[in-house]
This record gives structure tokens, C-alpha cells and sequence, in this order.
């Protein structure tokens, strides 16, 4: 954990470091560069014959050096032949100024400090290691046994849990946590004790983090955060004694709380596989169990904990007593995606036609993280069409980017794809309209996004946690009548696979409806498949023992409940032929067409656009056709497109 002693500048430090290696080196080179006044250096033998020919003006003899000037000037050095009684003879013969000259005093502080230089080297590697075991952390080089909790001490961008939204009941417990750090003596004078750990639980983007960190905001207590991947090393034990430092470093600062984000990578069941890598996780989840719950009291410290998935943590992590409350962060339903949406929302200017109402009804299955992901990328698509304010329009294509992905602006379709696209999608849209128990549309559209060439989207009024067999029969219908459209405008022989997603789902909610919902008279009430669980419950089915003839009325019963929504909707259809063509031909028109421009037009009225959305693409063009300009009137009434 981190010290409270400030760690001091580390840009001051770094000028430190590399001041005294420039000064290091001013001195190696003052040391070797001493010399390097003598001027030229010449042999011996050059020397004498310089003085023979009258050119040197003086010299100075040492034991080791002669240093000397020419007569113009110019500078030379030489070494002298040890013992030549001739030189000054020599030197007096050609008229030349001699003179002895006297050994160099050694410099003693330098002296002394190129002979200290290894004894300062070893003491300065040393106290560099030593001030590694020192720290904490775990940062040191040496310090690999120490906790990596950091304590937060946020100032700004502290988060609330005015900032958590659409979690209501998870917020209440973790509030109560709080109201226990706050006034203990509120709950202990009736004999309550404060809960000594709390598990998060909840799919990706729920929000367990955030409310980790709300808590923290709230609190006012000392607040320590860890990842589980941050006990578990390759050195055997060093899991077990970060436990421990973390847990002393916490009762250092009680009251306070302990968050271990994914707590699975540490905390799942002993006992499983083998190796070294799985003994130092158990003995680090066994020193976890000692410390929340063990010989010792551990008063004031409570541990938030998050996951998502809690059907592989260890039994005795989750006993009473060292996680005393499990605390689901469910996704939002639409009450609480409208709440989330308005938080983000506050940091981005917005239209005045923007309907959070209406964007949480179309973001069924959205988590927090994926409601802030929407709003981002609304705001960004409207920075992007060089806009001061986000309109509805953004959030609406943002949302398809995020349900289904970018619009696919390089796909060439030919006239006969895009015309059998654009009668497939009104057939689904008719269909919808005409089955009561269908969800209302929101939009239908021609435009490629990820594998889909088109869509049309129907929003609930509300979440829905159960399905009656009246809508899912209607469902049924609405799937079919893409295929059935395609059937009855082009022909037996040119059905295209542009149904192959609404077959299988169809399928899919037929066999539901037979082997696990008993909405079959033939097979009664029983159940016929299992869910096989796998990561948060999603799964595959597999069929339970039967006879060949019970498998054989299965799947007799579920194709009767495809045929039959396949000749409701041709029923449908055939009776609404002329608005198949009038709605097939306006989406020609204009590609994306609204749920109200949908009922007015079905009703005979007008799709009167005076002015085209600013930013509005139309990337599906036609190979060899034009786009037809904005501004145009589509009237209602059964115009047949020519070829169909």
C-alpha cells in the first residue's frame, strides 16, 4: 500500500540523478585531459634533430616530459631516453634556453576521491536496495511481498451514488454500509453488528465498480482498492503474504474498506487441477478466509467484492460471516435505463426533440456501460456532422451502430436485391401491424448494417418478464413475413436467404414453446429439454431422454407452429397486397421510413419530408441508378412498382 510520505518531486529527482553523472564526468575527463596542453608530440630522435637545425627557441626537462617552443611560436612535447648526458650539450651547442623542471604535486582531493570512487559505487547500490525493500506497494525491486491495494483519495471527479442510477436496490444495500461506517452506534445499540463483506455480483457494465467507487465518495473512511489478479504471482507465497500486508495496512487505518475487483481470479473453488500456479491460489484464498474470518477480530474492516461469476467462487468465501450479503447488480429494466441515460446525458448539450423515454424503450438488454457507450457515440456522430447540439436523429443512428453495427456505405446492391430487400422488410411491417399482440414499430429500413441488409424494429411499451402465448404466435407471424412477401411478389423459385435469421428464430421460439413452456395440447405441460448452464446462464438446450415417438410429436408440433404463422401471414398479405407494394415502394423511396410514417401511410395518407435530416447517409446505391433527391411527396394507395 502507499506510504503517506509524500514520494517528493520525480522530476527533481531525475535532474539530481543526471547533474552528479555530468559532474562524474567533468571529472574523468579533467583527470585524462590534464596533459593535453603540451602542445604537438613528436618522437625523441625528431626532437634532437629540430635542435640541431637551430628551430627550437626553449625546452623544459623533466623526468618523464620535455616540453618545448619552437621559434615561431608553435608548442611540442616529447618523452626523454632515460640517462642522455649528451642533451645538454646538446642544447647549448645551438643557443637553445633550458631549464629542469620540477614533478607535478599530485592533486590530493582528487586523489582521494578516484580511490573512494568503488568503495562509493558499492555503498550507493546498496542503499539503493535497501530503499527498495522500504518500499511499499509492492514497487521496490525487492518489495514483491507487499500489497498493490491503493488507497483512493479522490478530489476531483468524485464519484456519489447520485451518479448510480437504475441499480436502485443494490444502491440502498451499499448505502446502509455506509450509514454502519458513519454511526455505528445507530445499529450496535440494538445489537447489530456491521457487516463484514459485501459481494458484487452482476453481468459485464452493470455498474459493480461504479458503486464501488460511490461508496468510496460517500463513505468518508479510508478507501483500499486491489484487482484479485494482483495476489497471485510465480513466486510461491507471494499471494498469501500480500493478504497479509493489505490486511495490516488496513487495520492501520480502521474504519475503512477493502475492494477486490473480480475476485474469481483468487477466489474459486480449491481443490481443482493441479501445478504450482493452483497451490499458490489456494494457500492465497486460504490466507483470504483466515484473515476476513479467523482467530483475529478484524473490526472496522469491510470487504466489497465484485464478480460475475459467482458459481465458481470457493463455498467458504461466501459462509456468512466473511461475505455476509450478496448484492445482485442486475441490468436496468426501461425505468432504469431512462435514469442512467439522464446522468450521462448531463455532460452533453442536447435537442430539444431528444426523448430518453423513447431511447430506453429501444435498448432493451443494455447495461450502464453500454447506455454510456450509446450517449458517446451520439455525441461524437453529431461532432462529426459539425453540430452544436445532439438530436435525436444521433442517438437513433448510434444506437443502430451499436445494436447491429456501422451502415455498410461501400455495398453496391443491384435493382432487383435492393427491390426484393425493401418488399422483404415491408412484409415483416405489414405483418406486425396486423397482429394485435405485435410491439409497436419504431422504424423499418433498407440500409445494410453488420450482416443485415435491413430491419424492421418494434419497441415494447414496456420490459416485458413473461411472454403469453398470444404474442409469441404473433411473433411468429411477423417472422414469416419476410419470406411470405418474397413468395407471393417474385415467385416460388427466386426465394432468397435473406430469411435465414428469421427461420431460426422462429425455430428457436416454436421448440421453446413445446419443450419447456408446455404450450403444446398434443404433449401437455411437461418438460422436454433442459438449459444447459454456461457463462451467467447462457447456454444450450439439450433434449431430455424420450421415445422416438415423443421426439418425432415434438417435432411434428413445432413445425405445425411455424406452418401456421407461415399462413397467417400469407393470409395477411394476400388481403394487404396493394399496401405491400405502396410501403415496399416507399422504402425504395426513402430508405428508412418511421412507425408513424408507416400507420399514415397504410391508412392512404402522405410521407410529405419537405426538407432531408442534415447528416442523414444513404449508402445503398443501386449499381447504375441514381438516389432520388430529398424534398419528393409519396402518396399511399397501391402503386405497383414496375417489374414486380
Amino acid at each position: 500500500m502507499n506510504d503517506d510520505q509524500p514520494n517528493g518531486n520525480p522530476w527533481m529527482k531525475s535532474l539530481l540523478v543526471w547533474g552528479g553523472i555530468f559532474l562524474a564526468l567533468l571529472m574523468v575527463v579533467s583527470m585524462f585531459g590534464s596533459r593535453s596542453d603540451a602542445g604537438q608530440s613528436i618522437r625523441y630522435s625528431d626532437f634532437r634533430e629540430k635542435v640541431a637545425e637551430g628551430t627550437v627557441d626553449e625546452v623544459q626537462v623533466g623526468e618523464d616530459r620535455i616540453v618545448g617552443k619552437y621559434r615561431n611560436g608553435d608548442t611540442f612535447s616529447t618523452v626523454p631516453i632515460p640517462n642522455d648526458t649528451s642533451l645538454p650539450q646538446l642544447l647549448q651547442d645551438n643557443g637553445v634556453d633550458y631549464a629542469g623542471k620540477a614533478p607535478e604535486e599530485p592533486n590530493l582531493l582528487l586523489y582521494i576521491l578516484v580511490q573512494a570512487l568503488p568503495f562509493m559505487l558499492i555503498l550507493g547500490i546498496a542503499f539503493f536496495a535497501l530503499r527498495q525493500v522500504q518500499k511499499g506497494g509492492g514497487s521496490g525491486a525487492m518489495g514483491f511481498g507487499k500489497s498493490k491495494a491503493k488507497l483512493l483519495t479522490e478530489r476531483q471527479g468524485r464519484v456519489t451514488f447520485d451518479d448510480v442510477a437504475g441499480i436502485d436496490e443494490a444502491r440502498e444495500e451499499l448505502e446502509e454500509i455506509v450509514e454502519f461506517l458513519r454511526d455505528p452506534q445507530r445499529f450496535s445499540k440494538l445489537g447489530g453488528q456491521i457487516p463484514k463483506g459485501a459481494l458484487l455480483v452482476g453481468s459485464p457494465g452493470t455498474g459493480k465498480t461504479l458503486l464501488a467507487r460511490a461508496i468510496a465518495g460517500e463513505a468518508g473512511v479510508p478507501f483500499f482498492t486491489i484487482s484479485g489478479s494482483d495476489f497471485v504471482e510465480m513466486f510461491v507465497g507471494v499471494g498469501a503474504s500480500r493478504v497479509r500486508d493489505m490486511f495490516e495496512q488496513a487495520k492501520k487505518n480502521a474504519p475503512c474498506i477493502v475492494f477486490i475487483d473480480e475476485i474469481d481470479a483468487v477466489g474459486r473453488h480449491r481443490g481443482h487441477g493441479l501445478g504450482n500456479s493452483n497451490d499458490e491460489r489456494e494457500q492465497t484464498l486460504n490466507q483470504l478466509l483466515v484473515e476476513m474470518d479467523g482467530f483475529e477480530a478484524n473490526e472496522g474492516i469491510i470487504i466489497i467484492a465484485a464478480t460475475n461469476r459467482p458459481d465458481v467462487l470457493d463455498p467458504a468465501l461466501l459462509r456468512p460471516g466473511r461475505f455476509d450479503r450478496q448484492v445482485v447488480v442486475p441490468v436496468p429494466d426501461i425505468e432504469g435505463r431512462e435514469k442512467i441515460l439522464a446522468v450521462h446525458m448531463k455532460k452533453v448539450p442536447l435537442a430539444p426533440d431528444v426523448m430518453p423515454r423513447v431511447i430506453a424503450r429501444g435498448t432493451p438488454g443494455f447495461s450502464g456501460a453500454d447506455l454510456a457507450n450509446l450517449v458517446n457515440e451520439a455525441a461524437l456522430l453529431a461532432a462529426r456532422r459539425s453540430k452544436r447540439l445532439v438530436a435525436m436523429q444521433e442517438f437513433e443512428d448510434a444506437k443502430d451502430k451499436v445494436m447491429m453495427g456501422a451502415e455498410r456505405r461501400s455495398m453496391v446492391m443491384t435493382e432487383d436485391e435492393k427491390k426484393m430487400t425493401a418488399y422483404h422488410e415491408a412484409g415483416h411491417a405489414i405483418v406486425s401491424l396486423n397482429e394485435a399482440a405485435s410491439d409497436p414499430i419504431h422504424k423499418a429500413t433498407i440500409i445494410p448494417r453488420g450482416r443485415a441488409l435491413g430491419m424492421v424494429m418494434r419497441l415494447p411499451e414496456r420490459d416485458s418478464y413473461s411472454y403469453h402465448r398470444d404474442k409469441m404466435l404473433a411473433n411468429l407471424s411477423v417472422s414469416m413475413g419476410g419470406r411470405v412477401a418474397e413468395e407471393i411478389i417474385f415467385g416460388y423459385d427466386k426465394v432468397s436467404s435473406g430469411a435465414s435469421s428469421d427461420i431460426q428464430y422462429a425455430t428457436g421460439l416454436a421448440r421453446n414453446m413445446v419443450t419447456k413452456w408446455g404450450m403444446s395440447d398434443k404433449l401437455g405441460p411437461l418438460q422436454y429439454e433442459e438449459q444447459q448452464e454456461g457463462y451467467l446462464g447462457m447456454g444450450g438446450s439439450q433434449r431430455l431422454m424420450s421415445s422416438d415417438e415423443t421426439n418425432k410429436l415434438i417435432d411434428s408440433e413445432i413445425r405445425i407452429l411455424v406452418e401456421d404463422a407461415h399462413k397467417r401471414a400469407t393470409e395477411i398479405l394476400t388481403e394487404q397486397n396493394e399496401k405491400l407494394h405502396s410501403l415496399a415502394k416507399a422504402l425504395l423511396e426513402y430508405e428508412t421510413l418511421t412507425g408513424d410514417e408507416i400507420k399514415d401511410l397504410m391508412n392512404g395518407g402522405d410521407i410529405d419530408r419537405p426538407d432531408q435530416p442534415s447528416g442523414t447517409a444513404r449508402p445503398v446505391t443501386p449499381a447504375g441508378s441514381s438516389i432520388p433527391k430529398a424534398g419528393k411527396r409519396f402518396s399511399g394507395g397501391g402503386a405497383t412498382p414496375q417489374g414486380a
